[in-house]
This record gives C-alpha cells, structure tokens and sequence, in this order.
C-alpha cells in the first residue's frame, strides 16, 4: 500500500487536446463540461422541502494529511461503493471497472469491454458507476457516430465480467429533446449517475438538466437549468443535491452546491465560492464535501486550471466553503465510507484522508 503524502507541487490539468478539425467547438468539452449556453429553464420561485444541516460540534481532531493509497488506474473518472463495500472506479482509457479493497487495496477487474474514451476529445467513455443491489450500471458519454464510433451514450447494466446490455439510449433521447440552452453537442455530455428511487438520475454538463431514467428505460427531464454545468450528484431521502461548475469565467462564486426535490421548482445553494466543482458527497452528521477542480487560468473556454489549486471542501453552516485537502491533481470523483474520504484523480491515484468530519459522529 502506497503512503506517501499529497504534493503541494501536483499539477492540476483540466483538459489536453482539442477534438478533430471538423468540430473545433470540442474544446468545450473538458473534465467539468465547461460548456457554454444562453439561459433557459431556471427553477424559480417554491421552496424546496427541505435543506440538509451542515452543523457540526465542536472539533475533537483535524483532517489527516492525504494518502496515496493506490496509483496506475488508466484514466480515472467516476467511482461508487458497491458490493462488499468495496470501492469501484471507471478507467475511461481502457473501458474497464475496476474494484479496490479498501482494507488490503487489492484491485480486481469488475468489467471490461466498455466504450473507451476518444483521446482527441479528453473525456468520455465509461464515465461514472452505479449500483442497484449487487448490480452495477455504468454511465458511457462522448461516443457516437458524432465521433465517429458506433457506440452508443447511454446507460449499460453489467451482465457478467465482459457482457453488458445498454438499458438507457440517453444520446437518442437527448438529440429528440433538445434543451432550451443553447448547445452544440446533440447527444449532450453525461457526467455522473445516482440511483434514485430505484432507477437513476443523470447530470448533463451541456444540455444543463438532470435527467430522470427507470431501469426498464424510460427516459424523462426532471431538472432544467441555465448556464450552470451541473457535474456530481447525492441524494439523501428525496432532497437531491448537485454540484456547479459555473459557467465560463468560472467564478468561484458560481462554484456552488444546490440542493432540490423531484417536485420542487426552485434549487436554492447549500454552499458556494469553491471553483469548477465537480462532485458531491454527504459525510458523517449530515455535513457535505465538494471536490473542487481548482482555479481556472483564463487561458479561453476549456482551458486548464492554475497548477496546485484542485481542492476537498466541506460546507459552512454561513453558506461557505472549508478547505479540508488542497494541492489535488485533476481530482473526478469523491467517496466517503464512515469518516474517510477516498478521492480519485485524472491521472490515476486513488487518495484518502481521514477525520473529514469534525466529531463526534456515530458510525
């Protein structure tokens, strides 16, 4: 097990390469769907049932200082905890799911044989993870005949360790119905799953909505946003929340976690001032953790982040965000098992810290 500690110095990339010639545009398409798009369908006016507490009691230890647990993932992306409560991670470069022990860090391949990522893009493929039971159903983003593939976006359930069945055509759903955002990928850009109310709920950090979708694959809008670019996503009971990004320039003011329900028409901020957020998790005594991907350059839409700038933040009861690990290279997805946080990053490291939440909590 690897145990050195996070550097300061780590360099926080966004994206790499633009796509092909013919859709310059492609470039919109990085880690956090930093794409633009002109207002729309804002949710106004009802309050949501109700908000998540952030409250906490007086500190009884500090956040430990981040562990390299695990390095060599091939383009990591989403992650879940699944069966045995064991951790699983999409390598987008390969098409495989991945499955870490988290007491020995044993890997073993859960899946393989997924749509790959498209390396001129930079994002895409096996996106994100979800289970149902001890059943996994795998988020596939950015392929297509769009990008000259014949795969197809949607949702795949995992039938055995090479066999999969597409259960969700959410590319085809998504060019049928198109938002009232404007937007320049058809298909739109799927980047997290969450089960919900046995089926699932789908970000799109292009199309700017949530989608609704039933393990038989019925498709349907719950949400509809502005420029936003929803990325992660938790649920607890029927209140949902979502992490920003913020549309270009990427303002940490608009790096925001918002909560709402299925029936509620407005999605107020739990929290907000933490840059380009690309998840979220609930941790011990309802408090709640966003990654941050870090402070963006400037540079023009889709360019990277300042290097030592991707972040693990927790929210404030005031409406503000705490910093709990700094220096975090290109981090994608976020886990928290009792009082852990396990992070995974682009590049292929899996990082934990402890006592993420100020006590005492149960277990």
């Amino acid at each position: 097990m690897l145990t050195k500690c996070l550097s300061l110095k780590a360099p926080v990339y966004f994206f790499k390469n633009p796509i092909l010639a013919a859709t310059k545009l492609i470039s919109f398409l990085v880690l956090l769907g930093l794409l633009f798009s002109c207002s729309s369908n804002e949710l106004t006016d009802v309050e949501p049932e109700s908000v998540m507490s952030t409250s906490s009691a007086k500190a009884s230890s500090s956040p430990g200082v981040p562990q390299l647990m695990y390095e060599g993932i091939v383009g990591g992306a989403g992650s879940a905890i699944g069966p045995g409560g064991d951790l699983f991670v999409t390598e987008t470069l390969t098409g495989e799911i991945s499955r870490f022990n988290l007491k020995t860090w044993e890997k073993t391949t859960f899946a393989s044989g997924l749509p790959t990522m498209i390396p001129d893009v930079g994002i895409g493929g096996a996106m994100d993870i979800a289970f149902i039971g001890g059943t996994g159903y795998v988020l596939v983003s950015l392929v297509g005949p769009f990008f000259g593939t014949t795969d197809l976006v949607g949702i795949y359930r995992i039938d055995g360790p090479n066999s999969f069945t597409v259960i969700a055509d959410l590319g085809a759903f998504s060019e049928a119905n198109p938002p009232n955002t404007s937007y320049f990928l058809p298909m739109g850009l799927q980047y997290a799953i969450e089960t919900y109310k046995g089926g699932f709920l789908v970000t799109d950090g292009h199309h700017n909505r949530v989608l609704h979708v039933t393990t038989d694959g019925i498709i349907s809008e719950m949400k509809a946003f502005a420029n936003i670019v929803p990325t992660g996503i938790a649920v607890s009971g029927n209140t949902i929340y979502m992490a920003e990004a913020g549309p270009v320039p990427h303002n940490p003011e608009d790096g925001k976690v918002v909560y709402f329900t299925e029936n509620s028409t407005y999605a107020p901020p739990v929290a907000s001032g933490s840059p380009l957020l690309v998840d979220v998790k609930l941790g011990r005594g309802q408090s709640l953790f966003a990654l941050s991907q870090g402070e963006w350059n400037g540079l023009g839409e889709g360019s990277e982040a300042f290097e030592n700038t991707g972040a693990l933040v927790k929210a404030n009861q005031n409406g503000t965000f705490s910093d709990v690990a700094t220096g975090l290279d290109r981090p994608t997805s976020l886990e928290i098992v009792k009082n852990t946080a396990y992070v995974v990053t682009r590049d292929g490291e899996i990082w934990s810290v402890d006592n993420v939440s100020s006590g005492p909590y149960g277990n």
